[in-house]
């Protein structure tokens, strides 16, 4: 079973705010680097798990079309598309929309969202199928290794601006036989113009993997895998990388 769309429209309303401090520019450009290291001949992206469009948009400023896929109609309504990007409401393990790109993108682990087999299968084949020849599947995983080394510990998360205060609470379950992490939010949120408050609760299953795995399904379905390292640093993959992004090429 793939990312509920329930849970996201629920989330989509505090996403931008949970996360005003992730570095997306830096993350663009990674993976600028990593399209032009690899040499793809075009500039079509197709984003699997757009979200609300801030990857998109960054794309789009250095000269790249852009089309993302997002299950969740809240982010879809609050992602602001602009030249060069566009992006609608879909399952990604369903879409088909007759085209082919240079590369396709699944940033943020949406490909760990993808918790059965099947809906790990349907992901990348249906990413197979919207590449040309020679195009790249980039995406970012949580890494197998990390997590059995490292476990998981709750934690805590504020962050605040000029209307609304959040406090999430994450707490992970383990289920170490299927390779998955229920992750348990408890999401506080309070307007700061009429004291209102709200509580959310909402469970993210996440899956990691590991690079064998993740090879057999490139080779299921005729792509190879180019390189796995730590997302951003480009250092080696190992115990203590939790986040590995992974560039697979269509043959």
């Amino acid at each position: 079973m793939g990312r509920s769309a329930d849970v996201f429209d629920a989330y989509g309303r505090y996403y931008d705010l949970l996360y005003r401090d992730k570095d997306y520019a830096a993350e663009v450009d990674y993976i600028d680097s990593l399209l032009r290291e690899h040499r793809v001949p075009g500039r079509n992206l197709l984003e699997f798990g757009s979200g609300t469009g801030k990857h998109g948009r960054l794309l789009a400023q250095r000269g790249y079309d852009v089309t993302g896929v997002e299950r969740s109609a809240e982010m879809v309504a609050r992602a602001e598309q602009t030249n060069g990007f566009r992006c609608q409401e879909g399952d990604i393990c369903t879409v088909q929309l007759g085209l082919e790109f240079d590369a396709v993108l699944s940033l943020f682990h949406v490909v760990s969202y993808q918790v059965s087999n099947s809906a790990v299968s349907a992901v990348f084949a249906r990413a197979a199928e919207h590449l040309k020849p020679g195009g790249l599947f980039i995406f970012d995983i949580w890494y197998s290794p990390a997590v059995y080394a490292q476990g998981v510990e709750v934690r805590e998360k504020k962050m605040s601006d000029e209307v609304t205060n959040i406090t999430r609470l994450a707490e992970p379950v383990v289920f170490a036989n299927e390779n998955r992490v229920d992750v348990n939010y408890t999401i506080h949120s309070t307007d700061l113009r009429s004291d209102d408050t709200e509580t959310i609760l909402e469970t993210h299953s996440m899956r990691h993997f590991s690079l064998p795995e993740l090879d057999l399904l490139a080779e299921i379905n005729n792509c190879q895998r180019l390189r796995a390292e730590e997302f951003l640093t480009g250092r080696d993959a190992g115990e203590n990388t939790w986040g590995v992004c992974v560039v697979l090429q269509k043959s």
